[in-house]
């Protein structure tokens, strides 16, 4: 079972910025086709998609909550995201976990990215505070 591991969350201002990191326990070979992302769970809230980007490839998929205050990458090594969170809200305090889909058909789908069911490996999540 591959491992993700978080970490950039903490606690910041209202407007202030941060930048999560997930990095997964292997290289994602660009032969297995992978979706790395993140999702969410605000206080008494379900949990949400957040984000998604498919390994090695331009696709980026947002929630519309996340569009124009957040944005997904992926670094060069290919097992590790980030999520730039700019301009963070007090509704943005929850705690965010890394997910990981691999598949051998595709990356992320871009009519199921957001199931939480698509993703086989999930991390321990990183807590946000926004005060």
């Amino acid at each position: 079972q591959v491992q993700l591991v978080e970490s950039g969350g903490g606690s910041v201002e209202a407007g202030g910025s941060l930048t999560l990191s997930c990095v997964a326990s292997i290289t994602l070979d660009l032969n297995i086709n992978a979706c790395m992302g993140w999702f969410r769970t605000l206080f008494g809230q379900p949990r949400e998609a957040v984000a998604a980007v498919s390994i090695g490839g331009p696709h980026t998929y947002y929630a519309d909550s996340a569009k124009g205050r957040l944005t997904i990458s992926q670094g060069d090594d290919k097992n590790t995201i980030y999520l730039q969170m700019n301009n963070l809200k007090p509704e943005d305090s929850g705690r965010y976990t890394c997910v990981l889909r691999r598949a051998w058909t595709a990356g992320c789908r871009s009519e199921t990215w957001f199931v939480p069911t698509d993703y086989g490996d999930w991390g321990e999540g990183t807590q946000v505070t926004v005060s």
